[in-house]
């Protein structure tokens, strides 16, 4: 077995990878919020519909997409290897326990609030990003080239109440997961400073306010404004 297969198989390895798919998914929703910012833009959907077509064409970003999809499957699957050795490692839980003082809720319930959220993924993909790429989608056409019409599928599957609020509430599972593991991962990749720390604490947690809020907003504002 070489060095980096023991490493990869380590618990510290397992971590290592944990982090590092945590924060390129975190740089992959700063990127898919921006992009999706252009639902707002009140033009009839124009801009978001160009906006689709680049995303599912252009070489450069399938290769991110790819990389996306390699992540959240990492991800996932290091989480649960993780949670079953920690549960294997402490069968018996303490006597006393002390966790709510010692920890935040978020970081107790990562496993829980990871797998509402890959629910959430699934459907979600299933709903917009299989429909984009393989869906019967409408046409449109500006200045002469054709496109896919996903916002008016992104518009109709938010005229659904059950769609807003399931898209809602699951953001603020996605607050809480955020707001333990963006910091964690700088921790975990020893980006530890008593500078620092506090500074990379502060942005984490308006990360993991800011961005939900965002996505929570869009099927919102298309909910009552279409």
């Amino acid at each position: 077995m070489s060095w980096v297969t023991k490493t990869l198989s380590s618990t510290l390895g397992r971590k290592l990878i944990m982090a590092l798919t945590g924060l390129f998914l975190i740089l992959f929703l700063t990127g898919h919020v921006s992009g999706n910012l252009l639902l707002f833009k009140g033009d009839g959907g124009e801009a978001f519909n160009i906006y689709a077509k680049f995303m599912t064409t252009n070489p450069a970003v399938k290769i991110l997409s790819y990389l996306t999809y390699i992540s959240v499957i990492g991800h996932v699957i290091y989480a649960i290897i993780l949670g079953r050795k920690n549960k294997a490692a402490r069968p018996i839980g303490y006597e006393e326990s002390k966790s709510s003082t010692n920890s935040t809720t978020a970081s107790r319930n990562m496993g829980v609030l990871g797998t509402i959220i890959l629910i959430f993924l699934v459907v979600h993909m299933q709903s917009f990003w299989y429909q984009m790429h393989w869906g019967d989608l409408p046409l449109v056409e500006y200045d002469g080239e054709t496109y896919k019409d996903l916002f008016s599928i992104v518009t109709f599957a938010f005229q659904n109440e059950l769609m807003v609020a399931g898209y809602v509430i699951a953001m603020g599972f996605l607050a809480f997961h955020l707001s333990h593991g963006f910091a964690s991962a700088f921790q975990t990749l020893g980006l530890n400073h008593k500078k620092y720390t506090p500074a990379i604490q502060a942005v984490g947690k308006f990360y993991a306010v800011i961005v939900p809020i965002l996505f929570a907003l869009m099927p919102l504002y298309i909910y009552f404004t279409s």
